[in-house]
């Protein structure tokens, strides 16, 4: 049985005026695909709460792979050059 909670409150557009595609055609400010900003306004609460679930996992994913590049890159430790 699916029962739909009840909103008592809207739940906001993640979008933070950063509308920039990365290469992988989700926003650079809220983690969006395409069709996820466009239809954000016509998805029930419960779409957009999953929404907001996905767009949290692909920016903890997108700092983690930042993070392997810096570490292979050497980044990691910034005093590392004085030595």
């Amino acid at each position: 049985m699916n029962v739909e909670q009840l909103e008592f409150f809207s739940i906001p557009s993640p979008c933070i005026g950063v509308c920039q595609m990365n290469e992988r055609g989700y926003c650079r400010g809220c983690m969006r695909n395409r069709n996820e900003r466009f239809n954000w306004q016509s998805m029930g609460a419960s779409e957009q709460r999953n929404t907001l679930r996905l767009c949290r996992q692909r920016y903890i994913r997108m700092l983690k792979a930042k993070a392997n590049e810096s570490v292979e890159a050497g980044e990691d430790n910034p005093q590392q050059g004085l030595f």
